[in-house]
């Protein structure tokens, strides 16, 4: 099992975020990730974080696939790839609705079918063995819109990338887990328990291998999940900052019909604890939000406690077919700990 580190977004911490990305692959962490909403993006930081790095892989973590064309984001990639010496890791994702719509400006549309054409139009490009054209419901490669010049003509990329770089997808619904399985390289849930493995991943896992043929298995797919982690002595205050985390994004993230985090937890028989917090939350009663998650949920998905605490925790982690742990934290303690334990 790998570990990756988690950074969120960039921002004033930039340099601090950094010593600790500098300790992470010195103690041999596989992956770097960092994410975009509407404020910093992915990129900028990732560059940043490949100049002054040598070996530990760069994961988007995610570009927002409504907010770039798939050849800009396959010429994004290949720039930084080639830039860092083969590092990049391309990892796309829908954002939601109010993102999309509210500060994009362009309508969200069905993102299951938006994947499918996105990493297809992504994987012929890093192919590069034609020019590129593509028909489909969301792209058309040359434009030939009713508005169009009847001037675009089929281009092959003029940078020679590499046609096996990794395509990640941020997935945490059955089709779309379904999805990542059969077109995509791994999938990086926000969060998950090692103990769901068998109630959601491995069926719709199973059936995207299926679709996609050739051998594909968990053995060569890399499922990846953020994993927060918080060392303490005091377990009930390690507990906390991600009680307040899962709060908002099961009560918070996205608007009362169409919280893909909250229809997550759902799967595991938290209806009434997603109701809840999303009664709560929305009605601006989050730190109630935060004292109603309970205890088990935190243990199930995150890392916390003591050393000990967390070498238990671990054990369930090591028995699932988890590829990639990619472990969000500050504490530099926390990173020395797990590399101790894991790698």
């Amino acid at each position: 099992m790998r570990l990756g580190l988690n950074t969120s977004y960039s921002g004033p911490r930039m340099a601090q975020t950094m010593e600790l990305i500098l300790e992470a692959e010195r103690l041999g962490y596989d992956s770097v990730w960092s994410g975009e909403a509407y404020g910093s993006d992915v990129i900028t930081f990732l560059s940043w974080i490949g100049a002054r790095t040598s070996k530990i892989k760069l994961g988007a973590g995610i570009m927002q696939m409504h907010a770039r064309t798939p050849a800009m984001t396959a010429m994004t990639a290949m720039t930084l790839d080639g830039l860092s010496g083969g590092r990049f890791i391309i990892g796309l994702g829908p954002s939601n609705p109010q993102v999309v719509e509210g500060w994009h400006g362009v309508p969200y549309g069905k993102p299951l079918q938006r994947y499918r054409e996105y990493i297809q139009i992504l994987k012929m490009i890093l192919a590069r063995e034609k020019p590129l054209e593509f028909n489909g419901k969301e792209y058309q490669i040359p434009y030939r819109g009713p508005d169009a010049t009847g001037l675009g003509k089929p281009l092959r990329s003029i940078l020679h990338g590499r046609a096996d770089m990794k395509i990640y997808t941020a997935s945490i619904s059955p089709k779309g887990i379904e999805l990542a399985a059969e077109l995509a390289d791994g999938v990086i849930p926000v969060w998950m328990s090692p103990g769901w493995y068998g109630q959601l991943y491995k069926p719709h896992l199973e059936a995207g291998f299926a679709k996609a043929g050739g051998g594909k298995s968990i053995a060569t797919f890399d499922l990846a999940p953020y994993v927060p982690c918080y060392m303490g002595a005091d377990l009930a205050k390690c507990r906390a900052p991600i009680k307040a985390s899962l709060a908002l994004y099961i009560g918070g993230m996205g608007a009362r019909n169409r919280n893909f985090y909250n229809s997550y937890v759902r799967n595991f028989g938290y209806d009434d604890l997603a109701t809840r917090l999303q009664d709560l939350y929305l009605s601006g009663r989050k730190e109630e939000a935060a004292a109603a998650v309970p205890d088990e949920l935190v243990d199930a998905v995150a890392l916390v406690g003591p050393r000990e605490h967390i070498k238990d925790q671990l054990a369930a982690w090591k028995s699932a077919p988890i590829g990639t742990m990619i472990i969000g934290t500050t504490q530099t303690e926390a990173l020395r700990t797990l590399a101790e334990l894991c790698l």
